[in-house]
């Protein structure tokens, strides 16, 4: 006997009601598309629950993957048997046995199938009295147990469990849309892509890249982030933007302590032209209130004037703190402190305008015209698909 499934419950998306199967389905195909290097493997869905069939296949690397997967609650490794007393008994036996240093137990029943014959109350002091039967030195504790082992008897065959394993919650990559990420190198824009990700967003993402003033290496970075966030979700596609031009003239023309605001709104242009392009109806950003001087409320308010789309700010109320603790869990962090600047860096007013005023910022804009730069900026985006386990695969600069 051996453990044959994993048992994949559903946390959030079962509140969904009627809606429930959308979710249901794209949770099966994204874990079917990251599950594809195990090719005896299968994914199957019951009322209530789906099940990975392991065939044989070591079940750690399989788990590893499940556990980076949005939609999933909890995962447990399952033994399934026929609806069949004797086999049921001598398989929650086996789960015990397998966990060599339990000292107190309990057995929860769950009989999804009510034409089986035992009800669960009872099921459950038949197979507690036939683990204390067959084992030594341990005891139940219904209240304090070191193990749990639950034991779902449902149409098709019983299922038992022996540990629950958390999953990242959320819902399904996929079923909320997409969104563009405005992707730096830093520290902030990945976790705000991850946690967008974790609502349900697919992700596409733009870079402003400066060269010479930003190096090849910066670009490098921003194309490692994405990658490391494939982990979680999908394949993304990386818009690179070349800014130098346009951001040379923003600071040229305009005044000092508004232009890194100035800077941030034809940053916001230009991705809303990439939205339009590729259907993406909303942007993503690392913006954290107060943070630094773009990021104070009327900076936010100065501009967002410049697009209708919705911008998500998963990080808005967050601090520095919770914001690195999330990028050390998510694999970011190391890349994101790599020493390589990026646009927003080099160009930093002595004193940015910390309350700007979208009268005097469209003062100051409508005293120069920077349609041509963004046009030529546009024209010459960069788009790149990075992937889950390959190095960059596809170029797409001839998109635009």
């Amino acid at each position: 006997m051996q453990y044959d499934h994993i048992l994949i419950r559903y946390g959030e998306m079962s509140l969904k009601g009627k809606n429930i199967k959308q979710f249901i389905i794209r949770l099966q195909e994204n874990i079917q598309a990251k599950l594809k290097d195990f090719p005896n493997v299968k994914v199957k869905r019951t009322q209530g629950r789906m099940f990975v069939l392991l065939h044989g296949e070591d079940p750690k690397p399989i788990m590893d993957k499940l556990q980076k997967i949005f939609g999933i609650h909890s995962l447990s490794l399952a033994i399934m048997v026929d609806n069949d007393l004797e086999k049921i008994k001598e398989a929650a036996l086996y789960a015990l046995k397998e966990n060599t240093d339990v000292k107190k137990f309990k057995v929860s029943v769950k009989r999804i199938n009510k034409d089986f014959p035992v009800r669960s109350q009872e099921l459950n002091q038949i197979l507690g009295g036939h683990l204390l039967k067959n084992t030594e030195d341990i005891l139940v504790d219904v209240h304090q147990p070191d193990l749990e082992i639950k034991v779902e008897v449902r149409l098709e065959a019983t299922y038992i469990t022996s540990s629950v394993i958390p999953g990242l919650g959320g819902l399904p990559v996929g079923t909320s849309g997409k969104s563009l990420l405005l992707l730096s190198g830093g520290i902030d824009s990945p976790v705000a892509g991850y946690l967008a990700m974790k609502r349900g967003v697919q992700l596409e993402a733009i870079h402003f890249h400066s060269p010479p003033f930003t190096s090849e290496r910066a670009k490098q970075k921003v194309l490692d982030l994405a990658k490391q966030l494939t982990k979680y979700g999908k394949a993304i596609k990386i818009h690179i933007v070349p800014f130098t031009k346009l951001q040379q003239e923003i600071f040229r023309e305009m005044p000092d302590e508004y232009a890194m605001t100035i800077m941030r709104r034809m940053m916001f242009r230009i991705s809303e032209r990439v939205c339009e392009q590729e259907s993406i109806l909303s942007l993503t950003t690392g913006e954290n209130l107060g943070q630094v001087a773009s990021q104070t409320m009327e900076s936010m308010h100065a501009i967002n004037e410049v697009t209708n789309y919705p911008i998500i700010r998963p990080l808005v109320a967050m601090d520095k703190l919770e914001v690195i603790s999330i990028s050390q869990e998510i694999g970011t962090y190391e890349t994101s402190i790599l020493p390589y600047e990026d646009c927003c860096t080099i160009f930093v007013p002595k004193s940015p305008k910390t309350k700007p005023k979208r009268v005097k910022i469209n003062h100051y804009e409508s005293k120069h015209d920077f349609a041509a730069s963004i046009e030529e900026a546009i024209e010459n985006i960069e788009t790149i698909t990075v992937y889950d386990k390959k190095d960059i695969e596809e170029s797409f600069s001839d998109l635009f």
